[in-house]
């Protein structure tokens, strides 16, 4: 267990991390954000997202058993045809690009952070194609640095 020393540091710390995120809250990557999701509670998407929701609930319920259950080919080409019709919505792909837009941010902020500290902190950034820096799970020399 690391023991945590309450001091006037920590306190500056603190006011740090506030002050950074009052600014990601000015950005315009959350504005973005916030639009687009805003965007979603439009009813031809929330109808999408409700037929998708339903037919991944059908399809979840046969899925253990594989290509042995009643129905499982057609319940899983009817999700898959659901999700694409979601997929394809601008709404949610407005949305969706802003999201990782905002963390795409988010990812560089703590790789920053991190890297400031010790080099030897490892970040999952948690997108495969992320670059530089340390990553969880490798000694940092596979990424591109």
């Amino acid at each position: 267990m690391i023991a945590v020393i309450i001091n006037e540091e920590l306190f500056a710390l603190e006011d740090q991390c506030d002050k950074l995120v009052a600014e990601l809250l000015k950005s315009p990557l959350y504005d973005s954000y916030l639009q687009n999701k805003s965007q979603l509670a439009n009813q031809d998407t929330q109808a999408l997202l409700l037929d998708f929701q339903q037919k991944k609930n059908a399809f979840d319920k046969i899925a253990d058993y594989g290509i042995y259950a009643p129905d499982y080919r057609e319940k899983n080409r009817v999700l898959r045809k659901s999700k694409r019709a979601l997929d394809l919505n601008p709404e949610v792909a407005d949305f969706r690009e802003a999201e990782t837009a905002f963390q795409g941010a988010l990812d560089e902020i703590c790789l920053a952070v991190a890297s400031h500290i010790s080099k030897n902190i490892k970040v999952d950034a948690g997108n495969p194609f992320f670059e530089g820096g340390s990553h969880a799970g490798c000694g940092g020399n596979c990424h591109a640095s």
